[in-house]
């Protein structure tokens, strides 16, 4: 796409077709959003609709092999790559672009430095040109400038054709009208020089502007044009971390086969230094797994039989067996492409007010030009003569259509956008769309879930207390053995902590579950029991009550080990705090904002759990509906609320809140309640997430601000409004220049987002 104006031109165009209930043009990333009816219209139609504004939809066949690859339909895999092109067919794109500016910029050279002279001459600074030298030039620069206005300025053209032929003027059509006026101007002086003379200053001739103007706008583009590629890196690398084989077990052997071919099942061989290219549980063998493109954890993780392995990680050292559990689309990898692709594409609020601007802009900037060309010529004449006015009143013109340029006001939102999505992704922060993103740059209040958000999730046996004659080893086997009778979360703790302890596990006879207080059976036919505080006072046991009225208090849940004579132990299990979530809530305080923790456990461990976190607010023993509640009590008192939580019993929560955001700790990121997912359930990513945001609104406003600044400063001054002041003038160069920049500085601004920090 040339321009911002063209993206709102050709969705009006589809707006208006019938069929079409939908239709979403994104300049930043060029792409086009399409629901519509198919028994009515196809994409072949909607594509002719738009061929008179100069473009045609690429529409994907299904013989994509990249997009097969990653299991997505192929109209998901021509957003990912941002230009509804692959990135060679962009790359060449602009390898052409560089080498007719290889031929240009020398053209513009010479026409510069002609200029320049002639300045320098008008104030004595360098002598006149010899005769001949000026016959010379006299000849060369309406060649050059032929063959830049329709080589280098072909798509100018066509843009002035266009509009003379469809009445559909964008930004090709400003440059097209202000450089063909400038050589038509300059020939007709040239080709009728002395029956002109009497009438107008014959020594006032263009080609120079056309030749400049052209090659600074072609320059502009290319730089640009090079730059979007940039933008998009993030779902170039996502998409490169896709494995493109997979050795699989199969009839004895091992076969290697396409990504695409591995089925539901299949067991999968990982060497080291591979890439893993489905999702899966291991059944054999242990090593390191590298997950920091996709969970944005730098350091390795440990992998073990029973563990899960995600598609686009690489294992780093020991060899791994698995079994795929999840194929194409369903991976983590594509579910991360898909929602980062589609979360770059939408549109942020803030947006709106620069798209309505750019759909009206090119037909102002037509009138004003035409408006000011003919003031120049009606007042001008009266105090500069018929002929210096022509003069200025061409300049004016050309410099009116050359300057006003929507081009940054459209790149303003949508480049920022498409980096912070990026960045967000390396970092492991999902982000759903671009209206989240920038809502949370004015959350004020945090709400979060205790489980599986403060805390790590899942009991884990934290401290053993022996009472007895048996070493802590013998006492941990006789206890695990028992509870591996048992489904109970807190029996699976135990027993997880025994077998990471490499303890082999004894046989129980006569095992019975006793309700409400534990359970019992015989190891080595002697009788145990296992159980909670009431089972030890039905036995009539010496024990410390106040002991575990203090434990309990502290979230801790004591599970006690005892014959029917005495006490022999106790283990103490808890859900413990992430060791980042400390940290996280003083940064978050830091950053203005109040966090509240809603939690359906204990009041007394909820508050124990809040104080040694720094909470601001505990609300314990509340149930789903009693959370959605709390958010609506926060949005009355008019805070703006982001609730962190697990994405499942937090739903309605998530789904009530100004900002959801689910702690994504398994492989399914596919949590439609929220807005953002973190991955890996890491708090301090929540941290990142809000610092992430109110760096891409910054970069936003900025680039709204000096395109908004650029053009209300920029059309005056070309147009003369302040030369009866102060002889200002603006020529059509320096116009083109500053149109090519403008778009040029917008792109660079955003991409300064990639290399700042979020910790």
């Amino acid at each position: 796409m040339h321009c911002a104006s063209c993206a709102g031109i050709i969705e009006k165009t589809f707006k208006r077709t019938e069929g079409v209930t939908l239709a979403e043009v994104n300049y930043g990333t060029e792409t086009a959003r399409l629901d519509f009816d198919q028994s009515q219209i196809s994409a072949m139609t909607l594509s002719h609709a738009i061929e008179p504004l100069g473009y045609s939809l690429v529409v994907p066949t299904p013989a994509n092999s990249e997009a097969e690859a990653m299991g997505m339909s192929t109209e998901e895999h021509a957003a990912h790559t941002g230009l509804n092109q692959s990135k060679t067919e962009k790359l060449a794109e602009v390898d052409a672009m560089k080498k007719q500016l290889w031929v240009a910029i020398p053209i513009a050279i010479v026409a510069a430095l002609m200029m320049t002279w002639e300045i320098l001459v008008q104030y004595d600074v360098v002598p006149m040109m010899s005769l001949t030298m000026l016959e010379f030039f006299h000849h060369l620069l309406p060649l050059m400038a032929t063959y830049i206005l329709f080589v280098v300025g072909k798509p100018y053209l066509l843009g002035f054709y266009r509009f003379l032929r469809y009445g559909k003027a964008n930004m090709d059509t400003l440059i097209g009208i202000g450089t063909v006026a400038a050589f038509l101007y300059s020939f007709t002086v040239t080709a009728w020089e002395e029956v002109l003379r009497p009438f107008i200053n014959v020594d006032y001739q263009y080609y120079d502007v056309t030749i400049v103007v052209i090659t600074f706008i072609a320059l502009g583009k290319y730089l640009e044009a090079r730059s979007k590629i940039k933008t998009g890196d993030a779902i170039e690398k996502l998409l490169n971390l896709q494995a493109k084989t997979a050795l699989v077990k199969r009839e004895g052997g091992e076969v290697e086969v396409a990504v695409t071919a591995v089925q539901h099942d299949d067991l999968i061989i990982i060497k080291p230094g591979a890439k893993i290219p489905v999702d899966g549980v291991v059944t054999e063998g242990q090593s390191y797994v590298d997950e920091a493109m996709v969970s944005g954890e730098p350091m390795p993780v440990a992998k073990q039989v029973g563990d899960l392995v995600v598609a686009g990680t690489i294992n780093t050292s020991g060899s791994l067996v698995f079994r795929a559990t999840k194929v194409g689309s369903e991976t983590l990898l594509a579910q991360i492409i898909k929602m980062v692709a589609e979360a770059q594409g939408s549109r942020a609020p803030i947006q709106a007010l620069a798209d309505k601007i750019s759909s009206i802009f090119v037909p102002i900037v037509l009138v004003i030009a035409f408006v000011t060309l003919g003031l120049w010529l009606l007042v001008g004449t009266q105090y500069l003569g018929f002929a210096q006015a022509l003069s200025f009143g061409l300049v004016s013109f050309v410099g009116v259509l050359v300057i006003a340029c929507p081009c940054a006001l459209g790149l303003a939102t949508p480049t920022a956008i498409i980096v912070g999505v990026g960045k967000g992704a390396r970092e492991g922060i999902l982000i759903k769309d671009a209206a989240t993103l920038q809502k949370l740059h004015q959350v004020n209040t945090v709400v979060v879930d205790k489980t599986g958000t403060i805390t790590q999730g899942k009991p884990t046996l934290v401290e053993l207390q022996n009472l007895s004659d048996l070493s802590d080893d013998e006492l941990l086997v006789i206890l695990a053995s028992l509870e591996a009778k048992s489904e109970h979360p807190i029996a699976q703790a135990i027993t997880t902590y025994a077998r990471q302890k490499n303890l082999s596990l004894v046989t129980v006879e006569e095992f019975e579950g006793l309700e409400g207080r534990g359970l019992k059976g015989l190891v080595n036919k002697q009788e145990y029991l296992v159980g909670n505080a009431r089972l030890v006072q039905e036995l009539s046991l010496s024990f410390e009550q106040s002991k575990l009225a203090e434990l309990t208090a502290q979230g801790k849940t004591p599970v006690m080990i005892m014959t029917r004579e005495k006490v022999l132990g106790l283990v103490m299990v808890a859900d413990e705090i992430k060791p980042e979530s400390v940290d996280a809530v003083k940064h978050l305080q830091a950053l203005g904002i109040r966090v509240v923790m809603l939690t359906g456990d204990d009041e007394r461990t909820a508050k124990y759990i809040g104080s040694l976190v720094g909470i601001d607010e505990v609300v314990a023993e509340v149930l789903p509906q009693d959370k959605l509640a709390k958010i609506k009590e926060l949005q009355a008192g008019g805070r703006v609320v982001a609730m962190a939580g697990d994405g499942v019993n937090d739903a309605p929560a998530l789904a009530q809140a100004d900002v959801g955001i689910a702690m994504g700790t398994g492989t399914d990121v596919a949590i439609e309640s929220a807005g953002i997912t973190l991955l890996g359930g890491d708090m301090s990513k929540l941290v990142k997430a809000i610092r992430l945001s109110k760096l891409t609104m910054r970069g936003i406003k900025q680039n709204l601000f000096w395109a908004f600044i650029y053009n209300l400063v920029g059309i005056p001054l070309a147009a003369g409004i302040f030369y009866p002041l102060f002889g200002w003038l603006l020529n059509p160069v320096f116009a083109g220049l500053a149109m090519a920049m403008s778009s040029v500085s917008v792109v660079s601004n955003s991409l300064r987002i990639k290399a700042k920090k979020l910790s």
